[in-house]
């Protein structure tokens, strides 16, 4: 992996031999109504395009869009990807044209229904041909029963399908961290007893639309979550980069499971452009220990033993280091004894 790259003449930034860049957008563009800081600048100074992937299917990808402009960023709606506008991609091989769909949700969703030429109902009563479920702060007991009463059967005695926008399980909102979709989703399926099917990250469907939309012919992702934006990208087979700006910290990212490690590590946005600082891996042969070092940070791998040597100028340093040590070990973090200072990153 990138993130573990052994020095070079030359090095690489994270989006060498990039041509589309999608980026998540609450924990790497803003937070709430702010953008987050350097973030705006360094996209507009991006050579390749922009693209903002949401698994928030509150709004549609015009008020994302006008979220964005008013930071002074440069785009069109056909510049967001939602993750209801996935939940159509899955919904299209069951539909035909004036099929009504039952909606769990709000203008995200019933936009794109629309738009596709289906009818959107909200009763079980109006005998829907599918079920789409995503969040907005204005789904109640109400619909999630009606949910419910289309969904009892299941569909592999002719049920109809259910199409959930994304299983976040929790959503950051102005007095902390509430329940997301997919604890709404959750409490349906403890009624029904049937699974629904995701649309939004970490599924790749999103990341299909964009890569369809854009003819992306090397695309990375952007991400501040590991579970979502990085496992996302690493189904959808494409480069992950994670930024330290949002949800996922240090601690996450050294004992992240294989399957959400990204390639590349950056403090904020502006590391995009900027070289990647080289690994160096050290083994001393008299007492068996690997140092690690990144820029001025320095990790001793000793038997089971991960401590920090030196902290660096930059936390990122820091960071990479002791999930080098971590990554390459012979054995799972579960086996290791990481040092508190480690774990408070």
């Amino acid at each position: 992996m990138a993130l573990l790259r052994r020095s070079a003449r030359q090095q690489p930034t994270p989006i060498d031999g990039i041509d589309c860049l999608y980026l998540d957008l609450d924990g790497v563009v803003y937070k709430g109504p702010d953008a987050i800081p350097h973030a705006v600048e360094s996209i507009r100074s991006l050579d390749a395009r922009a693209v903002y992937l949401t698994n928030n299917a509150s709004r549609t990808d015009a008020e994302v869009a006008g979220h964005l402009a008013s930071f002074g960023l440069e785009l069109t709606a056909e510049d967001v990807v939602t993750s209801p506008q996935a939940a159509m991609r899955l919904l299209a091989s069951h539909l035909e044209p004036g099929d009504p769909v039952l909606v769990v949700g709000g203008a995200g969703i019933v936009v794109e229904v629309e738009a596709r030429g289906w009818r959107v109902v909200r009763t079980a009563a109006e005998r829907p041909r599918a079920v789409v479920q995503g969040f907005h702060p204005s789904v109640g007991w109400q619909e999630l029963a009606e949910a419910a009463f289309a969904l009892q059967a299941p569909s592999a005695d002719g049920g109809i399908p259910w199409i959930a926008t994304n299983g976040d399980w929790t959503i950051p909102v102005a007095g902390g961290i509430a329940p997301g979709n997919g604890t709404l989703v959750s409490a349906v399926h403890t009624a029904v007893g049937r699974l629904a099917e995701f649309a939004g990250k970490p599924e790749r469907h999103m990341y299909d639309v964009a890569t369809e939309r854009f003819a992306a012919a090397s695309p990375a992702m952007v991400g501040d979550r590991l579970d979502t934006d990085i496992l996302g990208a690493r189904r959808a087979g494409i480069r992950s980069i994670m930024v330290l700006t949002g949800v996922d910290r240090g601690a996450s990212l050294i004992g992240a499971d294989e399957t959400m490690r990204p390639d590349h590590v950056i403090e904020d946005l502006r590391g995009l452009a900027e070289p990647i600082a080289p690994l160096r891996e050290t083994f001393e042969r008299s007492t068996g220990d690997t140092y690690f070092e990144v820029g001025t940070a320095a990790v001793r791998r000793s038997g089971i033993d991960i401590t920090l040597v030196r902290a660096g100028a930059r936390p990122v340093d820091t960071i990479r280091a002791a999930c080098a040590a971590v990554w390459t070990a012979d054995r799972a973090v579960l086996g290791l004894r990481i040092s508190d200072e480690l774990l408070a990153l």
